[in-house]
């Protein structure tokens, strides 16, 4: 038990006091997937690029709305074209030979269950490039708030352990501060990273969520009476 006293005689107001430390703990298993992938295409002029990538973008939009993914978790995150240079093997001045349009999209995927067979799906619909994978909590404010209030029921019921064990009076809490530990932070998976064309197969790969553990630590002074 964590315990700090503080005294300070022949003050005009007490300002005795007597600190105690509490802990919460919280596990919390990812709620949520965030997937990062990418339609990459080429061709000899910036249209056909444009439009070859546009016909893949909307086969990978028309199979997330299959899998019942919402709109509001689906948003495209970056779209770039790049002239795509060919270079004279003596020196001179380069050439465009075409034009590559590149499409990053980032969608969440609330059903865990289906995160493998949705990262074999879009692959199959037309992206060629899965980054990163990252479980996270949905709504970690929530999780925070249980484990503080865990930590302060933690540190009052040592006050009145003390209380009763050293007959001292407890008065009014004076001060309040907590901190915060293992806060739930996204897991990070590398999924995948294929080249034009590449495919998944065998259903997807095995995504694992994992586990987090907040821990919340407070420590409340009250005022000896």
């Amino acid at each position: 038990m964590a315990i700090s006293i503080n005294q300070k005689l022949n003050t005009a107001t007490t300002a005795n006091t007597v600190s105690f430390s509490g802990e919460g703990k919280v596990l919390a298993k990812p709620d949520v997937a965030v997937v990062d992938f990418s339609i990459v295409t080429e061709a000899a002029t910036s249209k056909a690029a444009q439009d070859a990538n546009s016909e893949k973008s909307n086969k990978v939009t028309d199979f997330l709305k299959e899998q019942k993914i919402e709109d509001k978790d689906v948003k495209t995150t970056s779209y770039s074209i790049y002239p795509q240079y060919e270079y004279p093997r003596y020196g001179g001045v380069p050439k465009i030979k075409g034009y590559q349009v590149s499409q990053t999209i980032e969608i969440k995927v609330r059903d865990l269950e289906g995160v493998s067979s949705i990262l074999d799906g879009v692959v199959t619909a037309g992206a060629n490039q899965i980054g990163n994978l990252n479980f996270k909590i949905d709504d970690p404010e929530k999780l925070k708030a249980e484990a503080r209030a865990k930590a302060i029921a933690d540190a009052k019921k040592k006050a009145g352990e003390l209380k009763d064990q050293v007959g001292i009076k407890l008065g009014k809490i004076v001060n309040f501060s907590e901190g915060i530990s293992g806060y739930p932070v996204p897991i990070m998976y590398e999924a995948m990273s294929k080249g034009m064309g590449g495919g998944v197969g065998g259903g997807g790969p095995s995504v694992p969520a994992g586990e987090n553990e907040v821990i919340v630590n407070v420590t409340i002074t009250y005022q000896i009476k």
